[in-house]
């Protein structure tokens, strides 16, 4: 049986896009109703890494309030999907944007986002997320 790799790969960017339009408007339960149970997730705002659904559905509330996010840029989103199509890793970059007081867009934040998704009961689970602000330091260093 052959994988089409392409059509994994749509449907994949065409959830996270779902998710994320229902996050900037102030729902965010499309992320949080897709995590596996055991799902592993990277905040920049934490130090460690937390694990369980429901450990990051409720660090995730603690936090969220609706950003009013007015439009969303998707940039050089890549999905990698395995051999056996039941799994695929999505990594892209994300700017938000929101009205000042002038009424004018305005850059709210800048992502790097890596979700990995698994096939799981016939549904694509987000399994491990991770968000990193685009820019964290000024020095290019690698370690």
């Amino acid at each position: 049986m052959s994988v089409d790799k392409e059509a994994i790969s749509n449907t994949i960017l065409e959830l996270e896009k779902s998710f994320n339009d229902r996050w900037s408007g102030g729902d965010n339960r499309g992320y949080l109703d897709n995590y596996a149970e055991t799902i592993s997730y990277f905040d920049p705002v934490l130090k460690e890494l937390l694990v369980g659904r429901d450990v990051v559905i409720a660090h995730i509330e603690s936090l969220y309030s609706n950003p009013h996010i007015v439009r969303s840029e998707y940039l050089h989103p890549v999905v990698h999907v395995s051999d056996s199509g039941d799994f695929a890793v999505l990594a892209y970059n994300l700017n938000t944007y929101t009205l000042g007081d002038d009424g004018n867009e305005q850059q709210l934040r800048g992502w790097n986002a890596t979700e990995a998704y698994r096939l799981i009961g016939g549904e694509w689970r987000i399994v491990h997320s991770n968000w990193a602000f685009t820019r964290t330091t000024e020095d290019a260093i690698a370690s």
